[in-house]
């Protein structure tokens, strides 16, 4: 119960990396604002997770819709302790091909929604004298293997994590950066089977990583365990990326 009474704002908490992130928190007894697009969708999903966990609706590549999030949050639990910044879409798009509408909306959600969640959640963070913020990027940051939009919004990702580390110390508050490799979840079956082969292939740990592993990873990096941790990159991909 390392995370007894504290509170954690999950984004992209309906499937995969996310719900798994929510319920390793709920596990460990804190209390789970768990934010998706669809409210209904994320209350279906979490559902047997009982009074702990408060589904929440909220479009993160709009900032009123994060406030709006946020205010809630505070209504309903009065404090915030952790951001898990995990929502995030792609598309497969060839560079030269890759619309316009794509590239907004890669950008929107995965670099502009973690920016909108970091700044909101930290002003409410200042009031509880600190907390952490861990956002979640991709080893497609550093690799380049991947779409353009979602290779430059993560690596995105990770240049805000460092800026807003710095300046958020002083405040208690410390913020780093999960780097997966590739994970079984819904967004990697709709890679095509040629790419994920050729990145399983790349992985000297031989396997996809697994939602709860990355999950493992969130706890630690939001507990008092990593509490001398603050602007860094934790890779959970498997050896394929030294970052």
């Amino acid at each position: 119960m390392k995370h007894k009474n504290k509170v954690v704002f999950v984004t992209g908490a309906a499937q995969g990396m996310g719900l798994a992130v929510v319920k390793k928190f709920v596990a460990e007894g804190a209390r789970v604002a768990a934010v998706d697009l669809n409210q209904e969708t994320v209350a279906n999903a979490t559902s047997d997770l009982g009074d702990s966990v408060l589904p929440v609706g909220c479009d993160i590549s709009n900032a009123e819709s994060v406030r709006s999030a946020m205010a809630k949050v505070e209504e309903r639990f009065g404090q915030l302790d952790v951001v898990v910044n995990n929502a995030g879409v792609g598309s497969v798009d060839a560079f030269l091909d890759t619309p316009d509408a794509h590239w907004q909306k890669v950008i929107g959600v995965n670099l502009t929604g973690t920016f909108y969640c970091c700044r909101e959640g930290a002003r409410l963070m200042e009031k509880n004298g600190g907390g952490s913020i861990i956002n979640i990027s991709s080893t497609a940051a550093v690799s380049g293997e991947g779409p353009s939009h979602y290779c430059a919004a993560k690596a995105g990702v990770m240049g805000l994590t460092r800026s807003i580390a710095r300046e958020l110390a002083p405040n208690g508050i410390r913020v780093n950066t999960i780097v997966p490799g590739p994970t079984n979840t819904p967004m990697m079956a709709d890679i095509p089977d040629e790419w994920t082969n050729q990145m399983i292939a790349g992985i000297p740990l031989g396997r996809m990583g697994e939602p709860e592993e990355i999950a493992s990873v969130a706890s630690f990096l939001a507990s008092d365990e990593s509490s001398f941790i603050t602007g860094q990159n934790i890779a959970a991909n498997g050896g394929m990326a030294f970052i």
